[in-house]
């Protein structure tokens, strides 16, 4: 695969309107073949720096790389995933999203394309749960190895007794009950949930 040049990060959140969905489509290989305006804006780069490219080109090193394993291994197996990303922009900002999969068959059933859209997240839930999560996994990492951070995120999981989906769906429903009177989400109702999210 192309090697991707990024630009060296600074601790700096990109400024964006975080009401809007950011949205990408890329063929099965994860190759970028639409950017909306909303994702162009946010990333600072120009259409044609971004269609043809990786979409690991906006991949923050900050980000572990078992995440993506498992956001992958989901992918290709059809299933929809819930991924919370940091991404890297043009600039060396950085940017949290929640990314919503729609998978995209052929009528023989194999795989096309994902379309890919992103809300941003509360940065309650970055600071206190995600950022934690994800500095441990990415020091097991570079420790020992992905195969190792991923047994340490089943063990996790395990203990929170819950797949990497529903955490990431119960940190938002509890986000939601604590800073909403009255609570637009019930944690059982996840397709409701990211229905709201996600404007679908």
């Amino acid at each position: 695969m192309e090697e991707i040049q990024r630009p060296t990060p600074i601790d700096k959140e990109v400024v964006w309107d975080k009401s809007k969905i950011l949205m990408s489509k890329t063929d099965k290989f994860g190759t970028i073949e639409y950017a909306n305006d909303a994702f162009v804006d946010v990333s600072g780069y120009e259409d044609y720096e971004l269609v043809g490219k990786p979409h690991n080109i906006i991949r923050h090193p900050d980000m572990p790389k078992v995440i993506f394993k498992v956001l992958w291994d989901n992918l290709k197996k059809g299933n929809n995933f819930h991924a919370i990303v940091k991404n890297l922009a043009k600039s060396g900002r950085y940017y949290w999203v929640i990314t919503d999969y729609e998978v995209v068959e052929d009528q023989n059933g194999e795989i096309i394309n994902y379309i890919g859209r992103r809300t941003a997240v509360p940065d309650d839930v970055v600071s206190k749960s995600i950022e934690p999560l994800y500095k441990k996994l990415l020091q097991i990492e570079e420790a020992s190895g992905v195969e190792s951070c991923e047994k340490y995120l089943t063990g996790f999981l395990e203990e929170e007794g819950k797949s990497y989906d529903e955490y990431v769906l119960k940190l938002l429903a509890d986000y939601e009950k604590t800073n909403n009177p009255q609570p637009i989400v019930e944690e059982k109702e996840e397709k409701g949930f990211f229905g709201k999210l996600f404007g679908r």
